[in-house]
């Protein structure tokens, strides 16, 4: 009897133990993707180079690209023969809730990783570090926050650059008139037809609207930032780490790899599409290290 219960005992050990990794069920986004063999991809219709349309009005950009690497990386993972990439175009305000309620898997645009937003969501690996800074016509003479006193400035709507300009225009009584605009290129035109003085945003994507622009030459971006640098992260939905592990491992090996450098040379120091404006942007000291040593930390100074 003695060798009978250890036997048994032995049996339904080496069962229970074998339970979690045999039976170990996929969940969250794994799950999603895989019964529906499609993963969903958030873009963005102006964020130059991150994510936007080109001139046959599909979308491409730096993060995007990105995006896709992971899509490859998720097909391996659950070992799909096929995965379905889908692209549904978000914007500022609804990308977050894209991502809550499960419409998209990823967000791949120009999305800042901060504290207030992983309550929300998480992000992955960072893939470019930026600051608040304005553009406005030259001949405004606008370089720094204190000349906005009393201007009319516009900013994207659910961003974080027009809580921050909000923030300053009260902490410095500074009377401007702040309003919303649906997107980048609607806020950047109204700065163009001057119904805005200026047009408060991450120093990059003001970068590549002006050099986007029909006379790059009327404007300046500003001298002063608005907030210290800011690390962009891809988005995924909160709370959901074997999505998330697959992610930041498919991220931080293409970021370390020279592909990762071509892919950043690629949007940033040479010609993209549909215009072939050029941003001239070499990856900085700080980028080179973000790359080399990869995290979703959220704090500038991580960096």
């Amino acid at each position: 009897m003695r060798l009978r219960d250890a036997f048994l005992l032995a049996a339904v050990t080496a069962l229970t133990a074998g339970a979690p990794a045999r039976g170990q069920e996929l969940t969250g986004t794994l799950k999603k993707v895989k019964e529906s063999g499609a993963i969903t991809i958030g873009t963005r219709d102006s964020s130059v180079p991150f994510s936007y349309l080109d001139g046959d009005q599909k979308p491409v950009g730096y993060a995007l690209d990105i995006c896709l690497k992971v899509a490859d990386a998720v097909k391996t993972h659950l070992k799909l023969d096929k995965l379905d990439v889908k692209f549904n175009p978000v914007t500022s305000a609804t990308r977050i809730p894209l991502i809550a309620n499960g419409t998209i898997d990823l967000e791949c645009g120009s999305t800042t990783n901060n504290a207030d937003r992983q309550k929300q969501a998480a992000f992955t690996n960072t893939h470019f570090l930026t600051a608040t800074r304005f553009v406005a016509k030259k001949d405004k003479g606008l370089t720094k926050t204190d000349d906005l006193k009393g201007r009319t400035v516009v900013s994207t709507s659910g961003t974080t650059n027009i809580r921050q300009i909000n923030e300053i225009n009260t902490a410095r009584s500074l009377g401007m008139k702040i309003l919303p605009a649906k997107d980048h290129a609607e806020a950047f035109l109204m700065v163009e037809t001057g119904r805005a003085d200026a047009f408060v945003m991450d120093d990059v994507l003001l970068a590549s609207l002006v050099a986007g622009s029909k006379t790059p030459d009327a404007y300046a971006i500003s001298s002063e930032a608005q907030s210290k640098p800011e690390p962009y992260g891809i988005m995924l939905r909160k709370d959901d780490a074997p999505f998330k592990a697959v992610v930041d491992e498919a991220t931080a090996a293409l970021y370390k790899s020279p592909e990762g450098k071509a892919l950043y040379e690629k949007w940033f120091t040479q010609a993209i599409p549909p215009r072939g404006i050029n941003l001239k942007l070499p990856m900085s000291e700080a980028m080179q290290k973000a790359f080399a040593n990869p995290s979703d930390s959220a704090d500038p100074a991580a960096y």
